[in-house]
Parts: C-alpha cells; structure tokens; sequence
C-alpha cells in the first residue's frame, strides 16, 4: 500500500483505503506530499524526519509525484488532493460526531471558511480556531485551548515549514487524533481562491490553473523536475548496485 520514492513511504492505495488506514493510528500527522513539498525534506534535515516519522503519512497530492511513482515502477492508484483528503475528513468527523479545530491564515479568511464549512456540513462540530499570526515559541494559550476542547482532527494552515513546524512540536502534548498541514486549503474553502476546473484536475494540470492564476508560483514549479531528477538518478543508482 507504499511506494518508496527516495528515502520516502508514500501511500499509493485510493482515498477510501487511506481513510480506513489512518484509523489504526493512535496519533497521525497527515503529510501532503508534492513535489515541493518531499524535495524540501530532501534539503531540510528537521523536515525530512518529520515526513519519515513513524506518526507521519505522506498522500501523492501531485501530479509530480504520481509521476515519480510510474519512475520507480510502483505506480499509485490515484492522486489524492489534501484539499480533498481534507474535505473527506470533515465530511466523517461529522457523521461520527467528533470535532474539529482550525488553526491558519488570515481572520477574515478563517472566518469565511468556518461559515462555508458549516453550510456544506451543518452538524460539524468545530470547536475551535485561531489565525495563523502568532509565535510558535510562544503560543501555550493557543496549545491548552486546543487541549481543552478535545479536539479530535487539528487542521494546520501556515504553509510550510511553519505548520509542520506546529505540528512537531505539540503532537505528543494534545490530543488530537488527525494532525494534518493544509497549506492554503482554509482560502479554497473561504472562497477567496478557486481549484482549477474538474477537467483540468482529472488531466492533472491543475498546477497550470495555479500558475495562470497566481504567476508567482511559476518560480515554486522548479521543484518539480529537481525532484524528479532526484529521483531518476536515484533510480539508475539502485538499479546498478
């Protein structure tokens, strides 16, 4: 149900599996791995022994590294968006009546995002959120808060290292079951940013609406070949052992 890519597990069943699979997990930190995201571990020491935690679960949010998978000749079954992982989660904390915190962004955003999550799924029980602005070195009001609300599922949105920076750092001490970094998620579920089109996401060029859109990113996309590059080469190396 893995693939290994570089000195990663990524999980390669569908999202259906993925939602069984974390169940068995005391405590689980969700990992969304992309490109971007798996080739800054490779480059950060602190990060890639989170994204290799035992704790840790790493899901192909990408199509890079779907891509990476096909290289090493372990093709996943599916892309799996955390976005949608994400929406999955909430949609299961509501039917089984556990709650939920969202720690991230911008008040105005975090705001709207709360409202339109509780008109999609009216009986989630979010017991608490904070903005993203705070010190993470000095934040125990924010930490005992989460603590005293019993939360089951804490979603992070700070980006990254910032949320995986969190996460580490209070996961033994609160006791939440799901941890997971969800980057700009709160925005889509805000309203303040739209996912590309269904088309373009089932051809997995999703990451060309973002570009369109936010041009900016052009520059994160270089990740993408240094990554699979990464990856081939390892591959080759391995293979010639």
């Amino acid at each position: 149900m893995f693939t290994k890519i570089l000195d990663y597990k990524v999980f390669s069943g569908t999202k259906k599996q993925l939602i069984q699979y974390i169940e068995d997990f005391d405590k689980v930190n969700i990992i969304s791995g992309n490109p971007e995201i798996l080739y800054s571990g490779m480059e950060n020491e602190f990060l890639h022994q989170v994204y290799t935690d035992k704790t840790s679960v790493i899901i192909p949010d990408g199509v890079g590294t779907v891509m990476a998978s096909k290289i090493v000749k372990n093709p996943m079954k599916e892309k799996i968006a955390g976005i949608e992982l994400m929406e999955e989660i909430v949609k299961k904390c509501e039917k089984e009546n556990k709650s939920i915190y969202l720690l991230g962004a911008q008040e105005e955003i975090l705001k709207e995002c709360i409202i339109n999550l509780l008109v999609k799924f009216p009986n989630i029980k979010i017991v608490g959120a904070h903005n993203g602005y705070f010190d993470l070195e000095n934040c125990e009001e924010i930490v005992e808060d989460i603590k005293h609300k019993e939360t089951y599922a804490l979603f992070v949105a700070m980006g990254c290292p910032r949320q995986e920076t969190f996460i580490a750092k209070y996961m033994n001490s609160l006791p939440c079951k799901i941890f997971m970094g969800v980057g700009g998620s709160f925005d889509v579920f805000a309203g303040k940013v739209n996912r590309a089109p269904k088309w373009m996401i089932k051809l997995g060029i999703e990451w060309l609406y973002r570009v369109i859109k936010e041009p900016w990113r052009i520059k994160r996309l270089i990740c993408i070949p240094k990554f699979l590059w990464r990856v081939i080469f390892n591959t080759d190396k391995m293979e010639n052992k």
